[in-house]
């Protein structure tokens, strides 16, 4: 008697059914390099062009770059899953192989599980412009800059939040649990800056936006101690 043959899938749990999976054939060096190059263009690129912008501080220019690393990932990379998760397991456009190994790290996005399909989407379609916006906003100095700064932030911090939190209720059941590179670097590290990160821009924002605030009341009481908004 034959016995019945795995999945032919590097996907967790081994039991998972990923119809129509063609196996990548770009290297991960390659994935990896383009995701982190592009990345650093928009680091170096953004660092430059807020210097010679004027008036911003050396820790207000490493956010915009922050931003603008945002704006990339969230509109291009996620942007592409929202739009092709569907074709995603048998695809082999470039982005789609990126989305394939990164599945390795958490095969809800091979198997567009619906909670990943709709966070993405959201992460693309708002996060993903917004992020550009703020970045433009910081610029050229427009008043509502620290808002759009709280307001992405904290989208970005609820959707990963969420993001851990429901894989910790599946009992961290889509990666290898503890592998180095798919567990520790793709799912936990890469993430992670999505916490740490937004929590010291909100830190940020609510600060300015506060002091900000405080000027305005105190404007107010001055001129008669208008009504209270």
């Amino acid at each position: 008697v034959m016995e019945k043959a795995g999945p032919e899938h590097p996907y967790w749990p081994r039991d998972l059914s990923v119809p129509g999976y063609t196996p990548n054939d770009r290297s991960v060096a390659e994935i990896l390099a383009f995701l982190f190059s592009v990345s650093g263009v928009l680091l170096v690129g953004t660092w430059w062009a807020t210097g010679r912008a004027g008036g911003l501080s050396g820790g207000r220019r490493l956010a915009l770059c922050w931003f603008a690393v945002c704006g990339f990932v969230h509109g291009v990379i996620e942007g592409w899953f929202s739009l092709n998760y569907r074709s995603l397991p048998s695809d082999q456009s470039f982005l789609s192989q990126l989305w394939k190994e990164y599945s390795k790290g958490d095969s809800r996005y091979i198997i567009a599980d619906n909670f990943t399909v709709c966070m993405e989407t959201i992460t693309a379609w708002a996060w993903g412009p917004l992020s550009v916006w703020t970045v433009l906003a910081f610029v050229s100095s427009q008043p509502y800059r620290f808002v759009l700064q709280l307001i992405v932030s904290l989208g970005q911090l609820y959707g990963d939040v969420l993001y851990f939190y429901t894989e910790y209720r599946d009992g961290f059941s889509h990666s290898q649990l503890g592998h180095p590179l798919y567990f520790w670097f793709y799912f936990v590290s890469m993430n992670a800056l999505w916490i740490v990160i937004p929590c010291l821009l909100i830190l940020d924002a609510w600060r300015h936006l506060s002091v900000a605030q405080a000027l305005s009341d105190r404007a107010g009481r001055a001129r008669g101690r208008p009504k209270r908004e």
